[in-house]
């Protein structure tokens, strides 16, 4: 179940203001991946969460992109977060100033800053 992975299982029945800053992110992430799409674009999910509710994000998102076996595009300025990624792309003015894999990649869960 959905609301399982994400987390929000127990928190089911509440409105919107009742829940959380985590939990309402959690819960955009489910309302984009509901349909499974190929492609899960991810704009600063965590710019406006404190360290622990970013990590739990970054968790949530990774174990999607395992379960579900969809793309992940993940846009930050959060530097640390390219450690997950698989291809790290960077841009500058607009344009890719670099596009690498990632050879060092670790779990969100190991990621620090």
């Amino acid at each position: 179940m959905l609301l399982k992975t994400l987390g929000l299982y127990e928190h089911r029945y509440k409105l919107p203001n009742q829940l959380s800053g985590g939990q309402q992110q959690r819960t955009a992430i489910g309302r984009a991946i509901v349909k499974n799409p190929d492609i899960l674009l991810c704009d600063e999910p965590t710019g406006a969460l404190d360290y622990y509710t970013s990590k739990e994000i970054l968790k949530l998102i990774e174990t999607i992109n395992q379960k579900y076996g969809n793309t992940v595009i993940l846009v930050t300025h959060n530097d640390a977060i390219k450690n997950m990624a698989d291809r790290v792309v960077k841009l500058r003015d607009g344009a890719v100033r670099k596009n690498y894999k990632n050879e060092e990649k670790i779990s969100a869960s190991k990621l620090e800053w």
